[in-house]
């Protein structure tokens, strides 16, 4: 089916004839048969996003409607991949026209040559269910790809081979319980806009560990969940999500460059290439998609990039694994909306988003979480979005709305970034609603004491935060020993603890184990020179021993190799050495 354009405002083409075309449905525009998706029709006119540049497309020209959704290819061969908004495949694409994008360009995001060895897990005569493993493919070292049974699929298998095949071969036959014989092959297509199914969803409680020891320790998210990283310009949060998407234990990393500037995904693309898997050793793209959608990129894939991003890691959570998926950020993404609801004249709201902006943002979110696949393993899709608000301002409508539907909320501070802390948490605005659900999992892993640990360090740091603005109006040297001493050890943990240099060998990862060790020699510090306080011996005797200056570096010691216990000896000669000499 056919129509003529009538209309061509930017991304926004508007044509007349496509009567019996639906809503989402897939068009080809003008004679390059440029990409784009139905967004609202009004009889027989249609207006479409269109996801490349429109310019020199006018009145007149065609429209061919698919009849189809918007959808992606879901098989082996995108791990190591990089796909645009619409999941195009960039690197067989510039092999195709050089290094910019051709307009119109179509290629398969799925290798139609390379052969994959398929290794059948069913057999003929099997009854197998939507979701069901027919075979394996061995897509990377690290990642044994799952042939699934597509949803809304059962019956019993026919026929399944063995051997090395192209994705679009048929490896299995199945007939369903009306006699209909389906073909499969290792392609599944699947609407991006359409959650894909699961069994049941869980409340998750398992920490996702990522090495951050301010995101482990204070802050933690489960895997499964949902958190928001806003911040103004500069104040690291590419930073926070290249962190976590190097050390998170998830086994898939979605990582979306969402309108975000093209040197920064010039910079992920390089830095990921060269990493090394710290499980396997291997490299670190084997385990890895990245969607790049920058901000030179037509807007209407911006805004379909994110559905994309979402799909394919919902995709590997169905075949049992826990899926990071990084988002950075959803604050072009809103923008993207505002330019095309602009376009459209809908009515809009707060600074010019449109109306529909929060159940957009819930739509999104809510994809995330810890479920039970239909094939009955579990599986998880974790979604870490950044947040961008102009000039830091919290209060602006995505900040606040995304807030709404997150559980864990890591603020971003500019004077932090501006003191070179990084990660540039504030810990007196960031929150996490997944502690309580974890406290098992910590206590079964950790130890008892965790629970006690994480209290104590967040007290210290909120009355260091009420001291400090005493200190500003009179000085430190007026307060009292025990008021300076939780000066002191809010210090430590600081600059110690809190502050990690993403680009130190030892100190950009630290395992959770050895986070507790920190905490446990911190709080022992603390505790020992307490009691020297109360007995009224200067807080500043041991000072001068050096030992709150070497708990500081504790963290470059301990994440090389050396053991907790020696700290904890250290600690306790100078408090001794310091009651010794006043006794």
């Amino acid at each position: 089916m056919s129509g003529i354009i009538t209309k061509v405002s930017g991304p926004l083409v508007v044509a007349e004839g496509l009567a019996d075309a639906n809503v989402s449905d897939v068009v080809r525009v003008g004679s390059q048969r440029l990409i784009g998706e139905i967004l609202n029709m009004t009889g027989d006119s249609a207006s479409i996003q269109v996801y490349e540049e429109t310019s020199g497309l006018g009145p007149g020209a065609e429209v061919v409607t698919t009849g189809l959704p918007l959808s992606v290819e879901l098989g082996p061969g995108m791990l190591e991949n990089i796909y645009d908004g619409i999941q195009r495949p960039l690197p067989e694409i510039r092999a195709l026209t050089g290094e910019t994008i051709s307009r119109g360009v179509q290629v398969a995001a799925l290798n139609r040559e390379k052969k994959w060895e398929f290794d059948p897990v069913a057999e003929p005569g099997q009854h197998v269910d939507a979701g069901d493993v027919l075979g394996t493919v061995q897509e990377t070292s690290a990642i044994l790809h799952k042939i699934m049974v597509p949803p809304g699929l059962s019956g019993t298998v026919k026929s399944i081979e063995k051997g090395e095949f192209t994705v679009d071969h048929v490896v299995a036959v199945v007939e369903d319980y009306k006699g209909k014989v389906h073909e499969l092959t290792m392609v599944q297509n699947w609407p991006v806009r359409i959650p894909r199914p699961y069994s049941q969803k869980y409340t998750p409680a398992r920490p996702m560990n990522s090495g951050q020891r301010i995101i482990d320790t204070l802050f933690p998210i489960a895997k499964g969940g949902t958190a928001a990283v806003p911040g103004p310009f500069g104040s690291g949060k590419t930073v926070v999500q290249h962190q976590l998407a190097k050390w998170s234990d998830a086994d898939i990393i979605v990582y979306l460059g969402c309108g975000e500037r093209g040197n920064e995904m010039t910079q992920v693309l390089d830095e990921f290439r060269e990493l090394k898997d710290p499980r396997s050793g291997r490299p670190l793209m084997e385990r890895t998609i990245l969607v790049a959608n920058t901000s030179n990129m037509p807007v209407a894939a911006r805004e379909a990039s994110i559905y994309t991003g979402m799909t394919i890691a919902e995709y590997y959570r169905d075949m049992g694994y826990h899926v990071a998926l990084m988002a950075d950020s959803t604050s072009r993404w809103a923008e993207a909306l505002r330019e095309i609801s602009g376009r459209l004249e809908e009515m809009p709201a707060e600074e010019s988003f449109p109306a529909y902006l929060p159940s957009r943002l819930a739509g999104f979110y809510e994809r995330a979480g810890f479920v039970d696949t239909l094939s009955g393993t579990e599986g998880s899709v974790t979604v870490i979005g950044a947040v961008s608000p102009q000039g830091g301002d919290f209060s602006e409508p995505v900040t606040q709305n995304t807030q709404r539907f997150v559980r864990c909320f890591w603020a971003l501070d500019r004077s932090l970034a501006y003191a070179r802390h990084f990660p540039s948490i504030n810990w007196n605005n960031s929150y996490t609603e997944y502690f309580n659900d974890l406290i098992p999992w910590y206590s079964e892993n950790f130890g008892e004491d965790f629970t006690e640990l994480r209290v104590r360090i967040m007290a210290l740091l909120n009355e260091e935060s009420s001291l400090m603005e005493i200190v500003k109006l009179i000085g430190a040297d007026i307060l009292p020993d025990d008021q300076k001493l939780i000066i002191e050890t809010a210090k430590v943990i600081r600059e110690g603890f809190l502050q990690q240099n993403a680009f130190h060998a030892t100190d950009t990862y630290m395992k959770p184990a050895d986070q507790m060790s920190m905490l446990r020699v911190i709080l022992r510090l603390y505790d020992g020179a307490k009691d020297l306080v109360t007995q009224n011996i200067p807080l500043r005797q041991l000072v001068d021993t050096g030992v709150f200056t070497a708990l500081e570096r504790m963290k470059f010691e301990l994440g090389g190799g050396k053991p907790a216990a020696e700290f904890m000896e250290l600690v306790d000669n100078a408090v001794a050495s310091v009651r010794r000499a006043n006794a």
